[in-house]
């Protein structure tokens, strides 16, 4: 027999396996850096990539805002923040002269709480954070799309943008970071509408950036308002920092994109049966609708008609409104078919789950009680032995598995 510990919300959850059939765990290939994280960021804004250093970009009398992460993502603000911070007092702009925005999206804002956690005690005392509100906003134009470009009135009035994030695999705009924290980190629920409703389409895939109508939109929208500087990041499954790059809204973000695609990206020797996949811990599996993307990236691993065990704590629930009306009132068939009629917001996460799970039998392994049984073809169950007792049933005796403990970071690829 074959044990593992897998990310579970803040804790883990340990399992027995038989070791006939196991092709492995697979794990993204992070390489530790020699140092710490205040170094590697400090190198990073020393050295910028395609873009002037920060001394040489602004100037005293401007008004700056950063624009980063909420806690729904793993962008290690309070360690990021203050070298920045750092380097924009280095070159002359006084605290009172900055602001942070958190980039909700359509999420939740973050309480005083999670702010002071988030940013840290001192750079919340010294500076201005506020979260984003999806009805301040301003029009700034609008993309070959047809996306409405607005953006929250903080950021469009400032004289210099800074974008923080971090980068890792995002199931239909290729990757998160760069020109993301804006559209639609920073935009209006119409604008995020609109250019969301570019993933159905083909090219709008995890590790995929040419072509791909999502990122273009995103990318056409952030043109028209202009993005200064970006600090971004990749991050391992601690949340400790491995890479950082800064400079240019494009060619930085790139860089990054492509360690990512040498390290994140796993080879497996063949599709299998079975995949046992984590969302990686909190706070990849905060609430189900951020735990779904790890699905997303699995898929290709699995034959058709196989099985997932999704194992995502998702204490806050489904995470949107829309989302889980969908995800409770709606057959898989229902929920792609109407998001091709109508594109709908929360929707389109649903249809997300509903086209793997017409592809192969899923179960989540999630808080007690959190959710109904069945929901757009996928079984939710309280724990991982009712999962492999209802897996066991449609694998037989013979199967082969594989086992992702960060699948919400990992981007699985056949051999061949």
């Amino acid at each position: 027999m074959k044990q593992f510990s897998l990310p579970y919300g803040q804790s883990t959850v340990n399992i027995e396996m038989p070791a006939a059939g196991y092709l492995g765990s697979f794990l993204p290939n992070k390489t530790a850096f020699e140092g710490s994280a205040a170094d590697l960021l400090w190198d990073a804004l020393q050295h910028p990539i395609g873009s002037p250093p920060l001394k040489d970009l602004v100037k005293p009398e401007q008004k700056v805002v950063i624009v980063t992460s909420d806690l729904t993502r793993p962008c290690p603000n309070a360690i990021i923040l203050p070298p920045l911070i750092q380097a924009l007092n280095d070159a002359g702009v006084p605290d009172d002269n900055i602001s942070i925005v958190i980039a909700l999206g359509l999420h939740r804002k973050m309480t005083p709480e999670e702010l002071q956690k988030s940013v840290g005690d001192d750079l919340l005392r010294r500076i201005r954070v506020l979260n984003h509100d999806i009805e301040d906003v301003v029009l700034v134009g609008e993309t070959s799309r047809g996306t409405p470009v607005e953006i929250f009135r903080p950021v469009v009035e400032a004289d210099v943008r800074i974008c923080v994030g971090n980068v890792e695999f995002h199931y239909f705009a290729g990757y998160s970071g760069g020109a993301k924290a804006i559209m639609p980190g920073v935009a209006s629920e119409r604008a995020v509408k609109a250019n969301h409703s570019h993933m159905v389409k083909e090219a709008a895939s995890p590790g995929n950036l040419l072509g791909n109508p999502v990122r273009e939109d995103l990318e056409e929208a952030v043109d028209m308002i202009g993005v200064d500087f970006i600090l971004n990041v990749i991050v391992d499954e601690k949340q400790n920092i491995v890479h950082a790059s800064a400079g240019h809204v494009y060619e930085a973000h790139r860089e990054l994109c492509n360690r990512l695609v040498k390290e994140g990206m796993v080879t497996i020797p063949q599709q299998m049966d079975l995949a046992i996949v984590s969302a990686g811990g909190y706070p990849k599996d905060i609430d189900l609708y951020q735990a779904q993307k790890a699905l997303d990236n699995i898929i290709s691993a699995v034959k058709p008609g196989g099985v997932v065990i999704l194992l995502a704590e998702c204490s806050e629930g489904y995470g949107n409104k829309t989302f889980a009306q969908w995800m409770a009132s709606k057959t898989a068939d229902e929920a792609l078919n109407d998001l091709k009629e109508n594109f709908v917001l929360g929707g389109h996460k649903a249809a997300a789950i509903a086209k793997v799970a017409k592809m192969m039998h899923v179960f989540l392994v999630t808080t007690e009680g959190l959710f109904p049984g069945e929901m757009v073809g996928i079984t939710a169950v309280d724990s991982w032995e009712e999962a492999w007792q209802k897996a066991s049933k449609i694998l037989g005796e013979s199967y082969s598995y594989g086992v992702f403990p960060l699948g919400a970071s990992t981007l699985p690829t056949l051999a061949k």
